[in-house]
């Protein structure tokens, strides 16, 4: 019997990409799907890589090869859309090794799925884990998911929307001033402009969640903030002017804050501990993701924030060491599942 969680039958659907095929991406990507059966859930990938990763979590699920991605599958059945373009031979590639052909095909998959969702053919896009070597080694010319996403979104007059990469779970939002870049860049990135487009486009993305008046929690760079000049000055050159400017602007953003005190602040776990923030705004990628991942893999969300559409996924990666055993956890993937859900219901007034 079909157990489908309940959805607005009116809305397009969601689409998740199976993600790096040598990887766990195909398994959790199922997973996810078995446990919630959803009727808006469309899996975009290889039919056979799909079945193998069926068979590698001991399920018996048929397959339903779908000709477009909002086409119906039989209840109970997995419904897959094979975008055209796939490279050949990717059941072939070993697993748990990094491949170009299993580069190209997460790309290939992520391309017809930004598609889809911007001619308003899916209400949203969770994306699996892809490798950057493998896509590198493909010839893709993007160091992630975040940047090939928003090379994808440039709109009618050739402009790059700026883009943030938020990870969140059910305690604590981290948006990132800087992402995959070299650490010595990143500080050379703190600047006023860049710190204040973070604080623009996050106010912005709580709000358009469901928060009409976010609390934004600024973390300085350097130890203690900076204290005063003594370990750097980026918090008086560029930090706090930026807070200043999104305050004149109507933005809740105050600091910065010594960043190894504000994410414990920010935390909301209640009763014990109501977070006294809605989001931290984090200078760089280690310093904003491992609060929030020491909270548990498990439950973080990835959310490009900036975008104009909805892009969820789960806060690891392709797991090589444990690909093709069926003993990768899937509640990230479901995690996105419903934060993606979340954030375009939202959007649609749903």
């Amino acid at each position: 019997m079909n157990t489908g969680t309940a959805v607005n039958p009116d809305r397009p659907p969601l689409l998740i990409t199976m993600g790096d095929a040598c990887g766990i991406g195909p398994e959790v990507a199922v997973a996810a799907w078995a446990a919630d059966r959803g009727t808006d859930l469309r899996l975009v990938g290889d039919v056979g890589v799909f079945r193998r990763a069926i068979g590698v979590l001991g399920l018996s699920l048929p397959v339903a090869r779908l000709t477009a991605p909002d086409d119906e599958a039989p209840p109970d059945c997995l419904p897959v859309w094979q975008p055209p373009g796939l490279p050949a031979g990717l059941l072939d590639q070993p697993v748990g090794r990094i491949s170009g052909v299993a580069g190209a095909a997460a790309a290939r998959c992520i391309e017809a799925a930004v598609a889809e969702q911007r001619a308003g053919r899916s209400s949203a896009l969770v994306t699996a884990p892809i490798h950057k070597e493998a896509l590198h080694a493909a010839g893709v010319p993007y160091p992630g998911h975040t940047e090939m996403l928003q090379a994808l979104c440039v709109d009618a007059q050739g402009q790059v929307p700026p883009v943030r990469m938020m990870l969140a779970n059910d305690q604590l939002r981290v948006v990132l001033v800087t992402i995959h870049v070299a650490l010595r860049q990143a500080v050379d990135m703190i600047t006023t402009g860049r710190v204040l487009q973070t604080l623009r486009i996050t106010d912005a993305a709580l709000r358009r969640s469901g928060i009409d008046a976010p609390r934004i929690a600024v973390a300085g760079l350097n130890p203690h903030a900076g204290e005063g000049g003594l370990f750097g000055d980026e918090e008086i050159q560029h930090i706090t002017p930026a807070i200043a400017q999104a305050r004149s602007l109507g933005i809740n953003a105050t600091g910065p804050f010594a960043p190894d005190t504000i994410f414990m602040r920010a935390r909301h776990a209640p009763p014990a501990h109501p977070g006294e923030f809605d989001a931290v705004v984090a200078m760089t990628h280690d310093q904003g993701l491992i609060p929030v991942k020491y909270l548990g893999v498990e439950d973080g969300v990835n959310v490009t924030l900036g975008l104009p559409l909805v892009r969820t996924s789960p806060d690891h990666g392709t797991a090589f060491d444990i690909a093709g055993t069926g003993r990768a956890d899937p509640s990230s993937t479901a995690a996105a599942i419903r934060m993606a859900r979340q954030l375009s219901g939202a959007l649609a007034g749903a």
